[in-house]
């Protein structure tokens, strides 16, 4: 099977997903005949940054025989910057430039730095840098002050949502909606994560239907019925219930964090569902069928209140800052049941 993420890499402005002002400003400036010498993307991992460099470098009308990708996690010595600076004054073969990508260059040693700062400085008018980091704080004042600097969104879930649906499609499967939806928080805000993620479910699925619960047992992602009983056992104020929920997801090593994503999100869905009829058609098309009638059951009882939510909601927050994940959670049960 081959890899999604670099099947279906963008590659062209228009299948760009989530960084319009990026695309807008640099397609303009290629327009009107005025690239920079030096651009830096920064930005948290999957988010677009290489490919959309790729993208520019094409723009550029550069061949792929004037593009070179450079690694700076493994090339990151000051004799790799040499053997660079030698080498970008060499004209390009084909092309009206020679187009140098640098990923991770975060990662380079100081004198690395020092060196590429000259050849920044003074660059081949033939020669473009694309410099690429997650990590912008890393990279020096002066380094930043010679590039146009460009910084990457993190992709929405609905992004995400948007992007895999028709991917999975065009493997031929059929993603259903809470499928979808729980991809995408696993995705955490990188495209290229939520396709590894995609990937993973369809090589182990046995037909060409997904489910959400498909994607819970292949991910270990926290069962939709342990977040339905934790919300249950709140509803009745039922506080032993609610912490044998939590403490059986702890034990079996489940993400706290995003344990608590969803039992926020689907107390929200119920809330929302409570005292907005016109949410319905949204709520019920991020979710599967069997969580659309547990959420409308929920809403129905009315015994989830914006009080609970604002509790679970707080200790959502604090869960990835505590050093015993799941007592965040725990205390607020405890308060929400008391």
């Amino acid at each position: 099977m081959p890899v999604l993420y670099r099947t279906y890499r963008p590659s062209s402005w228009s299948e760009v997903i989530g960084q319009d002002q990026v695309v807008t400003a640099l397609k303009e400036s290629i327009d009107n005949g005025r690239p920079s010498h030096a651009y830096l993307f920064s930005g948290t991992r999957g988010t677009g940054k290489t490919t959309t460099a790729r993208i520019l470098a094409r723009a550029l009308k550069t061949a792929d025989e004037d593009i070179y990708e450079i690694d700076a996690a493994s090339n990151r010595g000051i004799d790799d910057i040499r053997e660079l600076r030698e080498h970008v004054s060499v004209l390009p073969f084909s092309s009206p430039f020679k187009v140098y990508i640098i990923d991770e260059v975060h990662m380079l040693s100081k004198d690395a730095w020092n060196a590429l700062l000259k050849t920044l400085e003074e660059p081949p008018k033939h020669v473009i840098f694309i410099l690429a980091t997650t990590e912008l704080e890393k990279v020096p004042d002066t380094i930043v002050s010679r590039c146009q600097t460009f910084s990457f969104r993190t992709p929405s879930r609905e992004q995400i949502r948007t992007l895999i649906g028709p991917i999975a499609k065009k493997e031929g499967y059929t993603l259903d909606a809470g499928a979808a939806d729980l991809i995408a928080l696993l995705g955490d805000g990188s495209f290229r994560d939520a396709l590894g993620t995609l990937e993973k479910v369809i090589s182990s699925s046995a037909d060409k239907k997904l489910t959400r619960a498909e994607v819970e047992a292949i991910t270990g992602a926290p069962r939709a019925s342990l977040v339905n009983t934790c919300i249950e056992a709140l509803a009745a104020k039922n506080s032993d219930a609610a912490l044998k929920v939590i403490s059986e997801t702890s034990e079996a090593g489940i993400s706290m964090t995003i344990f608590a994503t969803l039992v926020v999100e689907k107390m929200r869905f119920i809330l929302l569902l409570q005292h907005s009829a016109s949410s319905k058609v949204s709520i019920k098309e991020r979710v599967s069928d069997d969580d659309w009638a547990f959420i409308e059951s929920q809403a129905r009882n009315k015994a989830i209140t914006p009080a609970m939510l604002a509790a679970l909601l707080e200790a959502a927050d604090g869960v990835g800052r505590a050093q015993i994940p799941a007592l965040p959670l725990e205390l607020a049960v405890i308060n929400i049941c008391r």
